[in-house]
């Protein structure tokens, strides 16, 4: 059966943004941390047709780009020998977060009605 990749593509890459901005959101984080917890979430045994994890190559941009909007900010920290980049959220941020949060209890109202209604 053939499905439209790139549909599919976009949504997942805006989920995971999503993520990643919650994630900074609850406590400051550096991009390794984000990605073992990604790992994590994803290869939970409750994670239906084991979805791949985003690596490097999908979580570093994503913090470029949150931080280039202004919604996260990133810290360099020496940690002995080597430095660090701690990300932590923005009010900017914050402010993203809240309205998401709202717009996902509407939408999931939505959505509760319309799996009833096609099942």
């Amino acid at each position: 059966m053939s499905y439209d990749k790139e549909f599919v593509k976009r949504f997942v890459q805006g989920f995971g943004k999503t993520m990643i901005l919650f994630m900074i959101g609850k406590k400051r984080m550096h991009g390794y941390a984000i990605i073992k917890k990604l790992e994590e979430i994803y290869c939970s045994e409750k994670m239906p047709n084991k979805i791949r994890h985003p690596g490097p190559s999908i979580v570093y941009p994503i913090l470029h780009d949150l931080e280039r909007r202004g919604l996260i900010k990133g810290h360099w920290e020496s940690k002995g020998k080597r430095k660090i980049k701690y990300y932590e959220i923005t009010p900017k941020g914050k402010a993203t977060i809240d309205k998401i949060k709202k717009i996902i209890d509407e939408i999931s109202k939505i959505w509760d009605k319309f799996w009833r209604e096609i099942r």
